[in-house]
C-alpha cells in the first residue's frame, strides 16, 4: 500500500521543506512553499509507450560512429532559423510566453503545415472542436495531423503508441500529470517528473516533442528552474499585444546558436513571417521631425535597421524621469552621463523618453550612437536627415567604439536606399568603399557625430 506524506516545496526552484516558510533559503523568493501530497508507492513505474531502457556500457569517445543527422523542416523560415537549421529528431524544445501571445496558433501553424510527416497535438487546455475552429482560422490542412485533448501522462503515452508519431506537440506542460504524484497538475513536482518521462521517450526513440509553457508575473517560465535545464532548447515568444509583432528569440539552444532572432506579424488567418523586417521597422516618414535617429542592428547573422524616438522635455515635476522601451534603462542613464560630461550637453534637469519603434527590444551596442543623436535631437529641436543612418557603440571617455560586421550593416542600408552612414573610423580600414553606392563618414569621438549630423 502506497504511504503519503506532505512537503512543502518551492514553486520557484524546487527546494522542498517539511514545514512552510516565508522565504525560500535557496531563491529569496517570498511566499512561495506550496504544500505537496508525496506518495511513496512501491510499485514498479510505468514505461513510456511501452518502451524498455536499454543498459549501456561505457565506450571510448573514438569508438562513437557519428553521422549528420537531416532535420526536419518546420516550413517557417523563421522557426528554422532560430532552431539552428530545423527540428532535430529526438530533442525536446521549450515554447514559452505571456497569454494571448501566439503561443498555439504558432505551433498549431508549423504542425500543419508538416506534410508528410504524422503529427500528434495534445492539448490540455483546448477541447478538440476548439482546435478544429483554429485550424480552420489558419486556413492550413494536413491530412496526417492528429489532435487530442488529454491532461494524463499515462493516457497521452497511450495515445502516441497507438498513432506511432513523428512529432508530439504538448500544450501546456503546465497542464499535463502523472498518477505517481499526488500534487496538482502545474506545481514543481509533476512538471519536473512529467518533463522527465517526456525527456526519456524523446531520446528512446528520437522523436522530437514541442512543449509550451506558461510564464509567471516576472516574465520567466513558470515551473521549476530544472525545467529548463532538462529540455534542449528553450525559446520565448515575446511582443506586446497593442503591437502586430512578435519575436521568437532562443534563451538555450544545444543544436544551434542563441543569437538568432525571428520576426512575426500577427493578422487575422495567423503568423506571417517577416523575412525582411527593416521595411516594416522603417515605414513611417520622419522627414521634418525631431528626435528620430535610424540605427543598424544586428540580431543573429541578419542586420536590419531600426528607428530610435527620443523625447526631451523640461521636467515638469522637479525629478527627472528617465524612461526606456525596448533598450536598457541602465545603458540609457550611461550615455546621458557620457553627453553631459564628455559633450557638454546639459540635460540633467530634463525629462528624456526613449522608444524603440514597432515595440521590439534591442541588446546590440551598435545603436549607441543612433540613441544620443536622438536624444539630443529632440533637445535642440533639429531633425537628422532622412537618408542618413548610423552605427556605433560609444565609449565612457565619449569615443566611437568600433563594431562587429560592418559590412553586413552597410549593405543592408544600401539596399534600403539610405545615402550616407556614419560608422567609427576604425571600421573603415577593413572595408573597400570603391565598390558601394553609400556614403562612409567616418568619426572618431561623438563631438564629430554632432558637427555631422546638424552640421555645426
Amino acid at each position: 500500500m502506497a504511504k503519503t506524506k506532505s512537503v512543502y516545496v518551492c514553486q520557484n526552484c524546487g527546494t522542498g521543506s517539511p514545514k512552510w516558510i516565508g522565504k525560500c533559503p535557496s531563491c529569496g523568493e517570498w511566499n512561495s512553499y506550496v504544500e505537496e501530497v508525496i506518495s511513496k508507492d512501491t510499485t514498479p513505474k510505468f514505461h513510456m509507450g511501452g518502451i524498455e531502457m536499454t543498459k549501456q556500457k561505457p565506450i571510448l569517445i573514438s569508438d562513437v560512429e557519428t553521422s549528420e543527422e537531416s532535420r526536419i523542416d518546420t516550413s517557417c523560415n523563421e522557426l528554422n532559423r532560430v532552431l539552428g537549421g530545423g527540428l532535430v529528431p529526438g530533442s525536446l524544445v521549450l515554447i514559452g510566453g505571456e497569454p494571448g501571445i501566439g503561443k498555439s496558433t504558432l505551433v498549431l501553424q508549423v504542425v500543419l503545415n508538416l506534410k508528410g510527416k504524422r503529427t500528434l497535438y495534445i492539448s490540455g487546455e483546448e477541447s478538440v472542436k476548439q482546435l478544429k475552429l483554429r485550424a480552420e482560422r489558419l486556413k492550413f490542412d494536413n491530412p496526417d495531423c492528429y489532435i487530442v485533448s488529454e491532461t494524463s501522462l499515462e493516457q497521452i503515452f497511450v495515445h502516441i503508441q497507438n498513432i506511432q508519431p513523428d512529432v508530439v506537440i504538448v500544450d501546456s506542460i503546465q497542464t499535463i500529470s502523472t498518477e505517481l504524484i499526488e500534487s496538482s497538475p502545474g506545481s514543481v513536482s509533476q512538471v519536473r517528473e512529467c518533463t522527465a518521462n517526456l525527456l526519456k521517450f524523446c531520446k528512446t526513440t528520437a522523436t522530437p516533442v514541442l512543449l509550451i509553457g506558461h510564464i509567471n508575473k516576472e516574465g520567466s517560465i513558470a515551473g521549476p528552474k530544472v525545467l529548463e535545464h532538462i529540455v534542449d532548447t528553450v525559446l520565448q515568444f515575446e511582443g506586446d499585444q497593442h503591437y502586430m509583432y512578435r519575436i521568437l528569440r532562443p534563451i538555450k539552444n544545444r543544436f544551434g546558436s542563441t543569437s538568432e532572432l525571428g520576426i512575426f506579424e500577427m493578422q487575422q488567418n495567423g503568423l506571417r513571417e517577416v523575412s525582411n523586417p527593416s521595411e516594416l521597422l522603417l515605414s513611417q516618414n520622419h522627414e521634418g521631425l525631431s528626435g528620430v535617429a535610424i540605427a543598424s542592428a544586428i540580431e543573429g547573422i541578419r542586420p536590419f535597421l531600426i528607428e530610435v524616438q527620443a523625447l526631451v522635455s523640461s521636467a515638469a515635476y522637479g525629478i527627472p524621469q528617465r524612461s526606456s522601451t525596448g533598450f536598457d534603462l541602465r545603458r540609457l542613464n550611461m550615455l546621458l552621463a557620457v553627453l553631459e560630461k564628455r559633450a557638454g550637453f546639459k540635460i540633467a534637469q530634463k525629462d528624456v523618453f526613449l522608444n524603440i519603434a514597432g515595440g521590439i527590444k534591442v541588446n546590440d551596442p551598435a545603436i549607441d550612437l543612433a540613441v544620443i543623436s536622438a536624444i539630443l535631437s529632440s533637445n535642440m529641436d533639429i531633425s537628422i536627415e532622412k537618408q542618413l543612418c548610423m552605427a556605433g557603440e560609444v565609449g565612457l571617455s565619449g569615443e566611437i567604439r568600433p563594431i562587429n560586421r560592418m559590412e553586413q550593416r552597410i549593405l543592408e542600408a544600401e539596399k534600403l536606399g539610405f545615402r550616407k552612414m556614419i560608422i567609427p573610423e576604425i571600421n573603415l580600414k577593413s572595408i573597400n568603399s570603391a565598390k558601394l553606392n553609400i556614403e562612409l563618414v567616418q568619426v572618431k569621438k561623438v563631438e564629430e557625430a554632432f558637427r555631422v549630423l546638424f552640421k555645426g
